[in-house]
């Protein structure tokens, strides 16, 4: 099982210190939202300086659009600045339309929309479901391997990047840093057999706040993810780790997760899409990881496997049109002014944990 929590004394004495520094500088923090779309991908951010990101919108068909909009609205905002597309899946695009009839998208970050079915299938409803995103009124601008998404930094607080490290099959260049060191689990990989989509595609992403970092690979998938850090690690170490394809074992190659050295993992799956058994095993192969926290319960593997109770937002097996009636609990995320820590809730409950920024 996942471990709960920091040594005793280190997580009191920073939790205390978290809560101040994020009540005194409520307004400078930097938000993350894991929105439940049921094991789709939509991820909100908010700056501290007032600008949102939105990665990722869920499925259409009003649910996922619903809950990322009460998310937005509930988190004071009035748009969205940036949507971020990793690729051309309904689970990931669908909900977009939707969310920009109820509250405007100012630019849209994505990669070539395909011609046809982005995962070569002859009969595809693929022209269809992607007519309304074609059709979404906002300024359009490439995303590919480099791209920098800019986001102001707060004034005289830490810097604030987001950066694109892939798409397309492509990864960015190792820096001098990386590329005189290699990495040592180089080689330790074993090749799976995937089918071929628009997952090998995804645009992957580093978020950067002062010395802390977050992973959002959307759902590149196994062989992809290891080339991304071998034999250079081109994503580094991070403090958080968005569980790449929300759990599936056609993703979740140990070599990612060991190489990237988590401290906190957090799934994006639904009750019986993703949290498959190999992601666990995946996440518990890292020496690194503290806690995991999950949008649900996963029900493809024993309760045992999953992450404590507590660290789940939510615990129904509701699928089809039934999931409409989940509460759609969030698993939120609030980095410190100072970026030197970090709270992850399950607002809720109330149930939160306070970590410390990895010394780098």
């Amino acid at each position: 099982m996942i471990p709960k929590l920091l040594p005793r004394g280190l997580l009191v004495t920073f939790g205390v210190l978290a809560c101040g520094l994020l009540a005194d500088e409520k307004t400078k923090t930097l938000d993350v939202h894991w929105i439940d779309s049921e094991g789709g991908g939509s991820t909100l951010l908010v700056t501290p300086a007032g600008e949102s990101v939105l990665i990722d919108a869920g499925n259409p068909g009003g649910r996922d659009p619903a809950r990322i909009v009460a998310a937005a609205k509930a988190a004071g905002l009035t748009r969205i600045d940036y949507f971020l597309l990793t690729h051309f899946h309904t689970d990931h695009f669908g909900g977009a339309a939707e969310v920009a009839q109820q509250i405007p998208i100012g630019t849209i970050y994505q990669r070539a929309i395909p011609d046809g079915d982005p995962d070569g299938r002859a009969q595809s409803s693929f022209p269809l479901q992607i007519k309304p995103f074609r059709e979404i009124a906002a300024r359009r601008e490439p995303l590919a391997p480099g791209t920098v998404i800019p986001l102001k930094s707060p004034a005289g607080g830490p810097p604030l990047t987001l950066r694109c490290l892939g798409a397309d099959k492509s990864f960015v260049a190792p820096t001098a840093a990386q590329r005189g060191e290699a990495n040592p689990l180089t080689g330790r990989g074993e090749a799976k057999t995937v089918p071929p989509s628009d997952n090998d595609n995804c645009a992957v992403f580093v978020l950067q706040f002062g010395g802390f970092r977050m992973f959002d690979g959307g759902d590149l998938t196994w062989n992809f993810e290891e080339r991304l850090v071998t034999p250079h690690n081109l994503v580094g170490s991070v403090d958080v780790y968005q569980t790449n394809h929300h759990g599936l074992a056609v993703s979740s190659n140990p070599i990612l997760v060991q190489s990237i050295a988590p401290t906190v993992v957090v799934m994006n799956n639904g009750p019986v899409k993703g949290g498959q058994p190999g992601a666990f095993a995946a996440i518990r192969s890292a020496k690194s990881v503290q806690a995991l926290f999950q949008v649900h319960q996963s029900y493809n593997v024993p309760v045992e496997t999953n992450a404590p109770r507590e660290f789940i937002a939510n615990h129904d097996n509701l699928t089809g049109a039934a999931a409409a009636k989940c509460p759609a609990h969030p698993v939120k995320m609030v980095v410190a002014a100072d970026a030197r820590g970090y709270e992850i809730s399950i607002p809720a409950t109330g149930f939160a944990r306070t970590f410390q920024t990895r010394t780098r």
